[in-house]
């Protein structure tokens, strides 16, 4: 979870805090979709060498991308180890995604999969920053029996008792943001694969980075700098990239309807303040003389910028558009956008803001955002 540059808690958008916009959002609109196949673009340029294929997601998330990703991976490279680590501080999240996993393991045997609560700056090395953290750290590893989705998905389950007591998030009385009660590292893989994945499972105290394949999707708040996102998440996550390692950017870049919602209702209110170009350029300047080993490729827009849609049926927009459409379109906005709860309460959900979401769905036949991608790929040589 990234930490914002303003101090104040009161000004602070705790947006991936919000279970119930986050959660109508990924239901409602295709952005993971689109992004795990935009992250699949990246699978035929990745080097990997053994032991396996290693790749770090920066923001698991209910887990709708990465095991997306995971079987794209299993179709290109099906006999081949994976290993991966994911971040995520939310408990729900990892419920949710870890509610998914059986088929992964079902049909991709050689399959180690790491979840951490650990920040940027930790989390591709396992390693907790300072010695506190370090001495309260919990490790579990979880090998499962069996040979079917259904019994790893009760093995699965019954982490659950496991997740409440330990995967526990506080909000940091300096910024507002979660921050986790304890490091947790979750361990798991199947039994009858451990011999051939003895390389691959890490050790406590023995991680390397080291990744082929680094997925940043939506990893920071939009409002704050570039040279924050470049320091603070950016800078670890590249250097965490093995030789010939990639790592897959992607955040909202506006210029959509959405982004003229919210125009009309606060003008010249604009959240996408910095593009991947002042993002790249920050990184490079945080890298310094590291920077060298890296190739920074922001692409050319037909390439960068892709489009995702909110789910409508034809009648819904040619025809009376539904109140349950609106709120939906309404949350996707504020979502995106990332309106802070202060000023929604501020403003509120009326008949004006309903009327112009309204008239935004009928002028462009539904509504649709853009988010823009880079890439980082660390040199071979």
């Amino acid at each position: 979870m990234s930490e914002p540059v303003d101090g104040s808690v009161n000004k602070n958008f705790r947006f991936f805090d919000n279970r119930q916009k986050y959660l109508l959002f990924i239901n409602t609109c295709s952005e993971k979709e689109i992004a795990a196949r935009r992250v699949g673009m990246e699978l035929a340029h990745i080097h990997p060498s053994p032991p396996a294929i290693r790749v770090f997601d920066a923001g698991m998330g209910d887990g709708s991308v990465i095991t997306s990703v995971m079987r794209e991976m299993h179709w290109r490279f099906p006999t081949m180890p994976f290993y991966f680590t994911c971040k995520e501080i939310s408990l729900e999240d990892v419920r949710l995604s870890l509610s998914k996993m059986a088929d992964r393991f079902y049909e991709h045997p050689a399959t180690v999969l790491v979840v951490t609560n650990m920040y940027y700056s930790e989390a591709p090395w396992l390693s907790p920053g300072k010695v506190e953290a370090a001495t309260s750290l919990v490790w579990k590893t979880v090998a499962m029996t069996g040979t079917t989705s259904h019994d790893f998905e009760e093995q699965l389950n019954d982490l659950k008792e496991f997740l409440v007591g330990n995967w526990q998030a506080r909000h940091s009385p300096k910024t507002g943001n979660p921050i986790y009660e304890r490091p947790v590292v979750l361990v798991i893989y199947r039994d009858d694969y451990r011999f051939l994945l003895d390389e691959v499972i890490p050790r406590q105290g023995a991680v390397k980075s080291d990744y082929d394949l680094v997925i940043a999707s939506q990893p920071y708040r939009l409002r704050v700098s570039p040279e924050f996102k470049a320091k603070k998440i950016l800078g670890p996550l590249t250097r965490s990239l093995r030789k010939g390692g990639r790592l897959l950017g992607i955040h909202s870049y506006g210029n959509d309807p959405g982004q003229e919602i919210v125009q009309r209702i606060w003008p010249g209110d604009n959240p996408f303040t910095s593009g991947r170009h002042d993002i790249l350029r920050a990184l490079k300047t945080e890298l310094g003389k590291e920077a060298r080993r890296y190739n920074f490729s922001a692409y050319a827009d037909a390439r960068a910028i892709f489009r995702y849609d909110m789910h409508t049926l034809p009648s819904e927009i040619t025809s009376s558009i539904g109140t349950s459409t609106l709120f939906a379109a309404w949350n996707a906005v504020v979502y995106v956008a990332q309106i802070d709860d202060q000023r929604l309460i501020e403003e509120g959900l009326g008949s004006e803001n309903l009327g112009i979401t309204n008239a935004v769905l009928k002028k462009y036949g539904g509504l649709w955002f853009q988010d823009e991608s880079y890439v980082i790929s660390r040199k071979r040589d």
